[in-house]
């Protein structure tokens, strides 16, 4: 028993200072978000905050509408986990449970469609989009992630592993139709795996920056990442303070998203490991 708890408190050590660890940079953007140019030169780094908040605030916003930018971001990002998230359930629940012919040859092809890397396609996908008349909008941002196919994998995986088809035959037996079956039965049950992959999606939207940078070209139109990567050539990428807010609020929507849905993660990753 004493060798047990001395394993044990030796791993709560280690993991606490691993979360501080993890922590001291965001802790780091939050202070110096606080602190003016002279302050973060001459002084480094500090474990208190400054003053200059809002005169950091004020020079970020006279070059760029950090708001519009937010809210772009935001706009997107939602669509997209949402699409996302909903489709590839479906099709993922498609490939699970349905029998038909040529059913593996096309999750092959999901499969190695997971492996090409999107930037690969970004000439073509330009001109279809641009002979479409897509161009500056946020169409091309937000309809393709209705095909995501790492997505339709994984929950195809999750699905197998918890939703058993006796549950299935239930509701056929007591005439809910298919649609009714996934909405109220499978739908529910792999929420976990879901908010899961919701999270990553809107972390990879939100921080998407080649895409929107192509297909967007009036500066109203642009999600912050593009608005933040126009800062670096201006007068405000010499105000150190005015980039760390810039950054501290960017990173913000992705800590709520986390800081709400990384109990799925955990439901996630432990589904399926008890059998009965």
């Amino acid at each position: 028993m004493t060798k047990r708890k001395i394993v044990k408190a030796i791993l709560y050590v280690l993991l606490i200072l691993l979360a501080i660890i993890s922590f001291i940079p965001f802790y780091m953007m939050i202070v110096n978000a606080t602190r003016s140019n002279a302050e973060i030169l001459q002084n480094g780094f500090t474990l208190f905050p400054s003053a200059a908040l809002m005169e950091n605030y004020e020079v970020l916003i006279s070059y760029m509408n950090v708001w519009k930018g937010f809210s772009n971001s935001l706009l997107v990002a939602v669509c997209v986990t949402l699409l996302s998230s909903y489709f590839s359930a479906l099709t993922a629940y498609g490939f699970a449970v349905y029998q038909f012919k040529g059913r593996n040859v096309l999750f092959v092809s999901v499969l190695v469609l997971m492996m090409v890397p999107g930037q690969l396609g970004l000439i073509g996908f330009y001109d279809l989009i641009k002979s479409m008349g897509f161009l500056d909008t946020y169409i091309p941002l937000i309809l393709p992630s209705i095909a995501a196919p790492f997505i339709v994998f994984f929950l195809r995986q999750f699905i197998v592993s918890t939703l058993h088809s006796s549950l299935i035959e239930a509701a056929r037996i007591d005439g809910a139709g298919e649609l009714r079956i996934f909405h109220r039965i499978a739908f529910p049950i792999m929420m976990p795996a879901i908010a899961t992959m919701g999270i990553f999606t809107f972390i990879g939207s939100w921080n998407n920056y080649i895409l929107p940078l192509v297909v967007l070209f009036s500066p109203e139109k642009y999600t912050l990442p593009v608005m933040m990567g126009a800062l670096r050539g201006s007068q405000v990428a010499q105000n150190l303070g005015a980039m760390y807010l810039g950054i501290a609020i960017s990173v913000v929507p992705i800590m709520i998203a986390f800081l709400f849905l990384s109990k799925y993660i955990i439901s996630s990753i432990s589904a399926g490991a008890v059998k009965e």
